[in-house]
């Protein structure tokens, strides 16, 4: 592929519910202009987008993938987003480079929960929107239902830049109000507006003119004076306005049929800014702060925005060029890992393919192989530049499995590759609770862990069981408790002797004391360390629940030993032993984690929130509604927040959503913590019996 220069570059993301319609239309541009023979089909896995063999088992975009579209001379690279909410990690990581949000809706089913939050992400990266409702000839299909359904759903004024021309089995193509002109199907060859049709169109051309003029206080002036603005001053003023306002135009079309496409390409050619026409990037670096603005004069500055593992292609970085320019077989300096990384050759991805380059422009996006410490998030630069890109925030995964290896071979892997998955996906996390000793992977939600877990089988053939996780509870003392133990074995030669008597008593703040309180030398002081190892190991393992034991001070107060059969394994047994029969008797209670967890619902479920939060032993801490979202503080034990993301959905229809954090332990309701101290009691028999 040829290279494209700063100005001829627009980068565009495509985001929405799932199902809208974005790679059918990705398929559908690249057949119209050209750069395909036939139109893949989503159904028989043959879309360019959706490459990943996963993708194609689902029917459903799992990853956000990159594909250039030639126009006019101008190279669009659209970002093809997933529209499920698991994967809202993938279009944080494309709205991050894009310069333009298109946001598809589907015709029939107006706004949808992907739908806002592809607004909402735009918003949030400052990012010119166009709203697209796609799927015109549907059946029950509304231009109108559908925009004000998005309509209520956001604060953008959404102005129609396009009406369709005709609805369901009727629509032919669409009109366009800066030409004021229609354009059937395909939309090469432009005609006259039907008459029927004339004075709407007129009336919603009056609304965009408006909205143009708002752009420019020139054009304001001149649309007072003639009450009219030219195509050139529209397009002029609608860039200005959709930059530095909340105002999107509306397009229209049937993608997926090929209605539409060219007035699309049309419209995203004149309202779509190329990198240099968005605002500079601050960029850090030792010397400070640092504007970046594309010039392939400036400083290298690329951010890494997704990397895919792959044994055996091997890791592929795509970065984003803010400045200066990328070429191949040169060195570059990874500012955030420290580290220099060696170029190979540079490509430009295609889907699945990678087409190869000698640069890559600033401004625009490519991939490289085979990059050895380069993660999502880096900054690759020069070493005497320093420059560090901001990473965006991604929301901490919240939805929990415990995982273990199905082999011993699995188990030799399991760290790496999980780690290799979470180098890939900033919204996935895995780390070991040593309270419990499990394993857990942390995802956006089920089918997210899900695809990480079928990642990791597939692609580097490591096999897991899933498992419930467990809540990391606490042991701890209530009360000041004696007991004895003595360990005795004799099994012909020399034997094994160990008599322990110590208390244990609850502390307030400290972890763990161990005092030597014995008078006359009934224990030697070298059989103390064995003593307090043997305690040591038990309040790691627990000992009513099987959870560690916390805030316990020992006092070792007598004892017995033999002069030929003592030895230090003798005094662990009996320090052990003896800590558990203590503990048994010092009123053991149960300690969970309590989170702070701040739910956000549309107002009309707050009633239904509140009841939930009621069962699941919440103590609501405050509540907010502002612009029909509310707000509900509470502090909820982690054990009934354990698969909450699924509850809320359901509950919410997928709008609702909540972050959490540790905030302290307390002590579980006895009735609870009975139930838990049996089920170890009968895990324990079973292993025994076993």
């Amino acid at each position: 592929m040829k290279e494209f220069s700063t100005d001829k570059i627009r980068n565009i993301v495509l985001a929405s519910h799932s199902n809208s319609g974005k790679t059918m239309l990705v398929e559908s541009l690249l057949n119209y202009t050209g750069a395909t023979t036939r139109l893949g089909k989503i159904e028989d896995g043959t879309t360019i987008s959706d490459f990943d063999d996963e993708e194609q088992r689902r029917g459903i975009s799992l990853f956000t993938s990159v594909v250039p579209v030639l126009y006019k001379d101008h190279k669009f690279n659209f970002l093809d987003t997933p529209g499920y909410t698991d994967f809202v990690g993938e279009v944080i990581s494309a709205m991050r480079v894009a310069d333009c949000a298109v946001i598809l809706v589907d015709s029939v089913s107006g706004a949808e929960v992907g739908t806002e939050m592809a607004l909402n992400l735009a918003t949030q990266f400052q990012l010119p929107k166009l709203l697209v409702i796609n799927k015109m000839d549907r059946e029950n299909a509304s231009f109108q239902k559908a925009l004000e359904s998005v309509q209520n759903s956001s604060d953008d004024r959404f102005i129609p830049m396009q009406l369709p021309w005709g609805e369901k089995a009727d629509f032919k193509g669409v009109i366009d109000l800066i030409t004021m002109k229609a354009y059937k199907d395909g939309g090469k060859e432009a005609e006259d507006i039907p008459a029927d049709l004339q004075a709407e169109a007129d009336d919603a051309r009056l609304k965009l003119v408006e909205a143009a003029a708002e752009g420019e206080d020139a054009l304001l002036e001149k649309y007072f004076e003639n009450g009219d603005l030219s195509p050139e001053e529209m397009v002029q003023g609608l860039r200005k306005t959709i930059a530095t306002s909340n105002v999107v135009p509306v397009l229209v079309g049937s993608y997926g049929h090929q209605k539409g496409l060219t007035p699309l390409l049309d419209a995203l050619l004149a309202l779509a800014p190329n990198p240099a026409e968005r605002p500079a990037v601050t960029a850090t670096s030792p010397k400070g702060e640092v504007e970046l603005s594309p010039s392939d004069t400036g400083p290298l500055a690329a951010y890494v925005w997704k990397t895919t593992a792959d044994p055996f292609v091997g890791r592929q970085t795509y970065f984003k060029v803010y400045s200066g320019v990328m070429t191949s077989d040169s060195r570059v300096f990874n500012a955030t890992k420290g580290e220099e990384e060696r170029l190979a050759s540079m490509q430009v991805p295609f889907g699945k393919e990678m087409q190869s380059v000698s640069a890559i422009h600033s401004g625009d996006i490519g991939t490289v192989a085979k990059l050895s410490v380069t993660t999502t998030g880096d900054t690759l630069t020069t070493k005497e530049q320093g420059l560090q890109l901001p990473a965006p925030k991604y929301p901490f995964p919240l939805y929990r499995i415990a995982i273990s290896p199905k082999t011993q071979s699995d188990a030799s892997k399991m760290s790496q590759t999980l780690t290799r998955l979470t180098e890939e996906d900033p919204t996935l996390s895995w780390n070991m609770e040593a309270a419990t000793r499990q394993t857990l992977l942390f995802g956006m939600g089920d089918q997210h862990i899900d695809v990480a877990l079928r990642r990791a089988e597939q692609k580097f053939q490591l096999n897991l069981n899933t498992l419930e996780p467990k809540v990391p509870y606490e042991e701890h003392i209530t009360k000041e408790a004696s007991a004895m133990y003595r360990h005795k074995k004799q099994t012909g030669g020399s034997g094994q002797f160990g008599e322990v008597h110590l208390k244990v008593f609850p502390l307030e703040e400290e972890e763990f004391t161990f005092s030597n309180d014995v008078f006359g030398g009934a224990i030697s002081n070298n059989y103390m360390g064995p003593i307090e190892k043997g305690i040591r190991n038990v309040m790691k393992e627990g000992v009513v629940a099987g959870y560690p034991v916390h805030n316990v001070g020992v006092s070792v107060f007598d004892g017995k030993e033999h002069p030929v059969d003592s030895k230090p394994v003798a005094f662990e047994i009996a320090g052990r032993e003896a800590f558990k029969l203590a503990v048994r008797d010092a009123n053991p209670v149960l300690y969970e984690p309590v989170m702070k967890v701040n739910v956000v619902v549309p107002e009309e479920n707050m009633g239904d929130i509140i009841g939930d939060l009621n069962t699941r032993r919440a103590r609501v801490q405050g509540m907010d509604t502002e612009k029909g979202k509310s707000t509900v503080s509470a502090m909820v034990p982690l054990a009934e927040m354990m698969r909450y993301t699924t509850s809320l959905r359901s509950m919410t229809g997928g709008r609702g959503h909540f972050d959490m954090e540790y905030d302290h332990y307390d002590l579980v309701p006895q009735h609870l913590a009975q139930e838990i101290m049996a089920q170890k009691a009968r895990e324990d028999k079973e292993a025994e019996d076993k």
